[in-house]
């Protein structure tokens, strides 16, 4: 029988762990011990999306179906050597926060460890804060949308960027729906992000039709369309980052993707659920694919782009298609 606290080295730090056995998804009987496994062993990969970026923490202590709670704040008891950075806050009952950050593997099992599951990061990062180096678009399939019309929406905006010169990249967001990236070169404000991001939005709402909502009241959207979020642009607003397990059922994770496999996603006759095909990609079989794949948002496939000559280019394409 395993202790109730172990000693593990990971890196060059010597962390203590406890409650391994602790089951965090019931329903498939996943512990925290499972949970520390899989981010160490995919904390090469997740790490230099995490570095530099304020995190906040979903913490399930209890497991997915008990209370879960976020924490900006560093949590009490962590220890010195973990980095941290305090950004001041123009609201609430604190006069600033001070957020953690995952820049090592001792880090990222420290967090596991504290029963962090999802792990929410900002788009931007260390040394610039105020300045995105990413562009977001949110796709949020309805309850009755399909795979086929969630492909057909993320390759819309993809081929959008396209028309303008722009290469996104595109992910899982371990639940329903896709995130597509636009990596940025440094020296835009959040500002410039979201407009540029609202312009594109509301094009592809326009082309697409019934497939796309921006309708951000959920009872007012149609069930069958995907939610095209472009307001996931600004100052502290976060993400799920990449390589993230989520809390629900399988214990899914946040997945990058090729296009091409997007493209057979518009392709799929029927009535398939995203859920359906995303599930694949769990802590017991995503590690295999990243073995295999490598980083898809990786230092070769995150070409940082500038928006000007972008942003002229749709001035001249799209005012005149309006």
């Amino acid at each position: 029988m395993t202790s109730a606290r172990v000693t593990r080295r990971v890196g060059s730090r010597e962390l203590s762990l406890s409650n391994l056995e602790k089951i965090l998804w019931p329903k498939d009987g996943y512990t925290k011990g499972d949970l520390i496994a899989y981010y160490e062993r995919v904390a090469s990969l997740a790490i230099p999306h995490l570095k530099g970026r304020p995190l906040t923490l979903q913490r399930y202590p209890d497991g997915i179906d008990r209370q879960t709670f976020f924490e900006k704040q560093i949590p009490r008891g962590v220890p010195d050597w973990v980095e941290r950075v305090t950004v001041p806050t123009p609201s609430g009952s604190r006069s600033h926060i001070t957020f953690m950050l995952c820049n090592d593997a001792p880090t990222l099992v420290l967090l596991a460890n504290l029963a962090t599951i999802v792990l929410h990061v900002w788009t931007s990062r260390l040394p610039a804060l105020e300045e995105p180096d990413f562009v977001i678009f949110d796709l949020d399939p309805g309850e009755r949308c399909t795979l086929r019309t969630l492909g057909e929406v993320a390759l819309g905006v993809r081929d959008l960027l396209g028309e303008i010169g722009l290469n996104p990249l595109v992910k899982t967001t371990g639940g329903y729906g896709l995130h597509v990236v636009l990596p940025l070169r440094s020296g835009y404000s959040y500002d410039t992000a979201k407009v540029f991001a609202e312009v594109v939005a509301r094009e592809a709402a326009r082309r697409l039709g019934a497939s796309v909502t921006l309708q951000r009241a959920i009872a007012k959207r149609p069930q069958q369309a995907v939610y095209l979020d472009y307001v996931q642009v600004g100052l502290g607003k976060t993400i799920v980052a990449p390589y993230s397990v989520r809390a629900r059922d399988e214990a899914p994770v946040s997945t990058p993707l090729h296009w091409s496999e997007v493209e057979a996603f518009a392709r799929r006759r029927g009535t398939i659920a995203p859920a359906d095909e995303f599930a694949k990609h769990t802590i017991a079989t995503a590690p295999k694919r990243f073995a295999r794949e490598g980083d898809l948002w990786g230092v070769r496939h995150w070409k940082k782009q500038r928006l000007e000559a972008a942003i002229r280019k749709a001035q001249r394409l799209w005012s005149q298609a309006g």
